[in-house]
């Protein structure tokens, strides 16, 4: 029977060599093994733990060890010394010969004493680890964060030092697990009266009915999965589909949809009385939407295969509300997807002539007095803030307008959701309203 760490190790192989999401990566594994509920736990954790803190741990592992690692060796190394400096559960002695004997069954026998003396000489060395150079700079954050520097400066450039310091170090914190219930099929108390029968502690969002925040936990093992009487939804994204403002008997389009959660909120907030075309690109992502959508017994979403760049003109203004949740760098999801973090700076260099391209063709299927909601899921001006100010200043028949979603408020029509702020997902969203005429 696979152990916690050796299912962890092979989630982070899978990670590092197949660039699998982390969380898809081990749900797979512990679907097919039979580890305790608390053994699971921990080999979640240890996988996240791991992913989050790469860079931090390899700076305190280089130190004691100025040996060439092999990627594998490199893991096994980086689960111990995770284990050693930042869990406080499992005993030193564990948590050494522990890898040890997984350097052994790894067939890395030959390394296992290496193993041996890394660990213990970090061990040892707890309370006096090297110091990271360079505090108060961006290569500093870098390190003691474990995100790509590049990232560290724009976020000094952008937002000040001790603003990103604080970011950079909410993403190493557990994300909760926030879900949405179904109030098509059951009340928020009556819901609430399910978890607590089956003692799951949760936090109601006393300002978003329905929102709800659990820690830890599968989500198909929650009461009412299979009846649909919840969704997973980050709260930041629930907050956009309230500032969109919808009501009964809209027409609405979510152009980006999948996996689907801004339709089912917006279905909800229409309480399934108007229409949602929920467009993506892949198909299969659309299956995932209709079967979501039939779980939660939502029948006014239709789901079509488009691409969200090319003009359709049967849409020409035939909407009260479009969303469009672009394609974007993801940076404001790094809690959950802590392998987000490595993106090279050139990889999101082209997002912002894509989400551009995309607002445009959404905005011309707004209805004159319609409203055109811009979200990402980002926290960088450069996909934000910027492609809103370069979309108006060519789009005069649109303006930002101010909007308030429980206690959050904007008066400039945009808001950024922070995690060490608002508790939630990165997120951003943007209010745009067509003129009558």
């Amino acid at each position: 029977m696979m152990t916690a760490r050796e299912a962890a190790l092979l989630a982070l192989e899978r990670c590092r060599r197949d660039g699998a999401w982390s969380g898809a990566a081990i749900d797979s594994i512990l679907k097919k093994q039979t580890l305790s509920a608390r053994d699971a736990a921990l080999a979640s954790q240890l996988c996240l733990g791991v992913l989050q803190n790469s860079r931090l741990l390899d700076f305190y592992l280089d130190y004691f060890c100025s040996k060439k690692l092999e990627p594998k060796l490199r893991d096994i190394l980086r689960l111990g010394a995770y284990q050693l400096l930042l869990l406080d559960k499992v005993p030193d002695h564990a948590a050494v010969s522990e890898c040890v004997e997984l350097s052994k069954q790894q067939n890395l026998s030959r390394a296992s004493g290496l193993v041996n003396a890394v660990l213990r000489k970090l061990s040892a060395n707890r309370n006096d680890l090297p110091t990271i150079p360079g505090e108060g700079s961006a290569a500093y954050l870098s390190v003691r964060t474990s995100h790509p520097q590049w990232l560290c400066e724009r976020l000094i450039e952008q937002r000040g030092y001790a603003f990103a310091e604080a970011f950079l170090s909410a993403n190493n914190e557990p994300p909760s697990l926030d879900v949405q219930v179904n109030r098509l099929k059951i009340s928020t108390a009556d819901y609430e009266a399910l978890l607590a029968q089956q003692g799951i502690t949760y936090h109601a969002d006393p300002q978003c009915d329905g929102c709800l925040s659990l820690h830890g936990g599968r989500v198909t093992a929650l009461p009412g999965y299979e009846d649909g009487l919840f969704y997973v939804q980050d709260r930041a994204a629930r907050c956009a589909v309230e500032i969109a403002g919808a009501v009964p008997g809209n027409t609405i389009m979510d152009l980006c949809a999948a996996p689907g959660g801004k339709s089912f909120s917006t279905a909800m907030a229409i309480q399934n009385h108007g229409h949602i075309t929920a467009c993506d690109i892949h198909e299969k992502k659309l299956a995932r939407i209709q079967e979501g959508a039939k779980r939660l017994d939502i029948t006014c979403i239709d789901c079509q295969a488009n691409d969200a760049r090319i003009y359709r003109e049967t849409w020409d203004s035939a909407f009260d509300l479009v969303i469009a949740d672009v394609p974007c760098s993801g940076l404001g999801v790094i809690r959950k997807k802590p392998e987000i973090r490595d993106k090279e700076a050139q990889e999101i260099a082209a997002l912002p002539q894509i989400q551009r391209a995309i607002l445009n063709t959404a905005s011309r299927y707004v209805k004159p007095g319609g409203t055109l909601l811009y979200s990402t899921c980002t926290v960088l001006k450069e996909e934000n803030e910027a492609v809103v100010e370069s979309f108006l200043a060519d789009h005069s028949a649109f303006a930002l307008t101010s909007f308030s979603a429980g206690e959050m408020s904007s008066d400039s029509g945009m808001y950024t959701f922070w995690p060490h702020i608002d508790g939630t997902d990165g997120f951003f969203a943007a209010k745009l309203k067509r003129k009558d005429t």
